[in-house]
């Protein structure tokens, strides 16, 4: 028997005995060292529900294989692993083109099967990732928001000494301003409404930063020659704002989803036309070679010591803590950035 979350209906979440998952001959199980609380598991969880009522949450995580399948010999038992969530069908349009982020017909471990709030999970060999051993569970946990960092830029066609602000300093935009150094970034400006997220963003290689409560952005920003804008906060505001500070030819990538609409200004509408300004939309992190070359990317990243991780921690749970977890964050209570589950045995 294991322990795990179950998401009954939006606030009802119980911690359970159920028996551990029998693997079929292409899976592998794997003991959940840290699973991270992303961003999407806070309104599945107690807003919008799960697919079915006792879906076991959970996508980001890392852990030690301790079975594997007759046919994933491609694995071996003590491999440190960490897993893209995606179950890609493989077969649509999208899918033949290798932009399986796009697929019409997709499963997601943590949201429509079972996820690793738990002490054990089984997953398909394709969706499996090797860490090196200087990568530490923790940092394992959090490569799936580190790949969408860099799906992000690189919807933004980041060149070698552009300018880049990253507007959100969640976990993700934590590691999009790391990814826009590392990538060659002339300039990287990170912009947040919380001053202690602005003085960990300068300890991960912020050039500037500028708290969006207290001054205009638009006004600060005049005289800069923006070439990329990451919007990971989903603000209505952010978003126009995004476009406002953008400059000619620039680009400007959506990857905070806000659930509501999309409403530009008259000046931002005009200056995206006047200065031929580029709009995208990042969703998710997955290519070809599945997963993609956004995981290989970030584990290689992390493995030579190129990106931090620790520093976008904040808090550390043990898993029969998680209801009470999701309660402080429906209430407010927690000032968060990267929350980490601990099984434990």
């Amino acid at each position: 028997m294991m322990k795990a979350v179950k998401l009954y209906e939006p606030g009802n979440l119980q911690v359970e005995e159920i028996e551990i998952p029998t693997i079929s001959a292409t899976e592998v199980l794997i003991k959940v060292k840290a699973v991270g609380i992303c961003g999407s598991d806070i309104p599945r969880a107690l807003v919008k529900g799960a697919y079915y009522k006792g879906l076991t949450l959970g996508h980001e995580f890392a852990g030690e294989i301790i079975e594997c399948g007759s046919e994933a010999t491609e694995w071996k038992v003590g491999d440190r692993v960490t897993i893209a969530p995606l179950v890609p069908c493989g077969e649509c349009v999208y899918c033949k083109q290798g932009k399986y982020g796009l697929c019409d017909s997709y499963n997601y471990y943590g949201s429509r099967t079972d996820g690793a709030m738990a002490n054990y999970i089984k997953v398909g060999k394709e969706n499996i990732l090797k860490l090196d051993d200087t990568i530490s569970y923790d940092a394992g946990a959090m490569v799936d928001p580190a790949a969408n960092a860099v799906h992000g830029l690189w919807r933004g066609d980041l060149k070698k000494g552009d300018t880049v602000v990253v507007i959100g300093l969640g976990a993700i935009g934590m590691f999009a301003v790391q990814f826009a150094c590392e990538m060659g970034a002339k300039e990287v400006i990170a912009i947040d409404i919380f001053d202690e997220k602005l003085e960990i963003a300068k300890v991960l290689g912020a050039d500037r930063v500028v708290n969006s409560m207290e001054e205009n952005i638009i006004e600060v920003l005049a005289d800069v020659s923006i070439d990329v804008v990451l919007d990971t906060s989903g603000s209505p505001i952010a978003q126009d704002q995004a476009v406002s500070i953008t400059g000619k030819m620039g680009r400007v990538v959506f990857l905070g989803i806000s659930n509501q609409p999309l409403n530009l200004s008259a000046k931002s509408v005009d200056r995206l036309m006047r200065y031929e300004i580029a709009l995208k939309g990042s969703w998710n992190s997955f290519s070809d070679p599945f997963p993609g070359k956004e995981w290989t990317y970030a584990i290689e990243c992390m493995a030579q010591g190129k990106i931090k991780t620790e520093e976008i921690i904040s808090h550390r749970f043990d898993l029969e803590e998680t209801p009470q977890v999701f309660e402080k964050l429906k209430n407010k209570e927690l000032a968060f950035n990267k929350i980490l589950i601990y099984p434990g045995e």
